[in-house]
């Protein structure tokens, strides 16, 4: 979330900036304002009526000495009703501080400068594009009638387990995804990310530290007994083994990723593009997330977008990188790269990655800090990204490669599947 001073200092520019992202903020942070000025003023009153009731308390064995009882009796009087005065006072300040907290997590992340104008998805602007669109015989299949056609994929077997979104990946199909999670997680290692296996699960504090709590709950899959969330992205985990934690500036930048099964209940979204692959209930997905210093962490951004650019060509795929729209974007990011790959069979592009930058959006709600130069707490810049998303990768490799005698497997998969053709 945004800090108080953020706030504070510059009110004008806040509302301002988040009019690019459609959210009107000028009521909240007024409100936010006058809030803290009770704050302010609530917590000077009370250090004084703290620092008073120390200063009598301490003359009261003095009087007693002095045999003075009843100037003794006044002063412990006087302390009393001081310290119902205190009692008000912090009331007030933690009522105060509670409608801050409260308005503070509805405001979204402020976006960058470079964000452009937009209201939707149509509004995002092309960065750059790569690969060779493949040309297709007119009798080519859409993934999910090639899927059935080799037994790749069960999708009505996942209707009668689970529920739809719930795919049963079978013979090649399954060594294709296990292929496709390998050398994922070995392309990030070699780049320098330290792997890490996270819960599956997460608490709601986890849930908050990045900003799937309170904004999107209701895409969450919740296990109310335990209280506890099925994790949308390993994002959530990993990110979060840095909540309340100070890091040293030698320990910076912080690299990881990990490989996980993602759970998302995409409500509202029933007949929109949901066939196949497109989109899911439960899902794979390696991930990638650097922790660095403020000004680090937009090169960092470029460094990550950079990176999995080259997992897209390594995989033969036409790709674009889309900058997003200020409507399009996250609640919590300040920019966002997408990535997508080119379907041929649906003669459509699929989004496969987002890369962003959250700035300290993240570390303020998460406490993630570092030393500085001068020994000096200072929030962190989180940055995350999918390295990559796996359904509509497969989606795009299964139409794209498809021939008359099988489906080609890209050169540098074989290793990782023992086959080069599915057939």
């Amino acid at each position: 979330m945004l800090t108080l001073k953020v706030i504070n200092e510059n009110p004008g520019e806040v509302i301002s900036r988040l009019k690019k992202k459609n959210f009107d903020a000028k009521e909240i942070v007024e409100k936010i304002i006058e809030l803290d000025a009770i704050r302010r003023n609530s917590q000077t009153s009370l250090d004084g009526v703290l620092s008073e009731i120390n200063s009598i308390s301490k003359s009261i064995g003095s009087l007693i000495k002095e045999g003075k009882k009843d100037e003794a009796t006044s002063a412990r009087e006087k302390v009393a009703t001081l310290k119902e005065s205190s009692k008000e006072l912090e009331a007030i300040l933690k009522d105060a501080q509670d409608k801050i907290e409260e308005l503070l997590v509805t405001i979204p992340n402020l976006p960058h400068e470079s964000v452009p104008e937009g209201k939707s998805a149509e509004d995002n602007l092309i960065e750059r594009n790569g690969g060779v669109m493949p040309s297709l015989e007119k009798d080519a299949l859409p993934h999910w009638d090639l899927a059935k056609k080799y037994d790749l994929i069960d999708f009505e077997l996942g209707v009668k387990i689970t529920g739809a979104g719930f795919p049963v990946y079978k013979g090649k199909g399954a060594r294709l995804q296990r292929a496709l999670i390998n050398f994922f997680l070995d392309n990030a290692r070699d780049a320098g990310f330290m792997e890490v296996q996270p819960p599956y699960v997460v608490n709601s504090d986890s849930g908050f530290g990045t900003g799937q709590l309170p904004d999107k709950e209701g895409q969450m899959y919740h296990v109310g007994l335990d209280d506890l969330y099925l994790i949308p992205t390993a994002e959530v985990p990993v990110t979060n083994i840095y909540r309340d934690v100070i890091l040293e500036d030698k320990d910076l930048p912080v690299k990881n990723t990990a490989y996980s099964a993602c759970f998302r209940r995409e409500a509202g979204s029933y007949g929109k593009d949901v066939r196949g692959l497109n989109r899911l209930h439960q899902f794979d997905k390696v991930e990638i997330v650097c922790i660095d210093k403020p000004e680090n962490s937009y090169a960092r951004l470029d460094e990550m977008v950079s990176y999995v650019q080259t997992l897209v060509e390594k995989l033969e795929l036409p790709w674009r990188i889309l900058r997003l729209c200020g409507g399009d974007m996250s609640f919590t990011s300040a920019l966002t790269f997408d990535f997508e790959v080119y379907s041929a069979a649906q003669e459509r592009w699929l989004e496969v990655s987002s890369v962003s930058n959250f700035e300290s959006y993240q570390a303020n709600r998460l406490k993630c800090r570092y030393r500085d130069e001068n020994r000096k707490t200072q929030l962190c810049h989180t940055l995350n990204g999918s390295a990559l998303a796996l359904p509509r990768i497969l989606a795009a490799l299964l139409e794209n490669n498809q021939t008359s005698e099988g489906i080609r497997i890209p050169k540098v998969l074989v290793p990782y599947c023992g086959f080069d053709i599915i057939d």
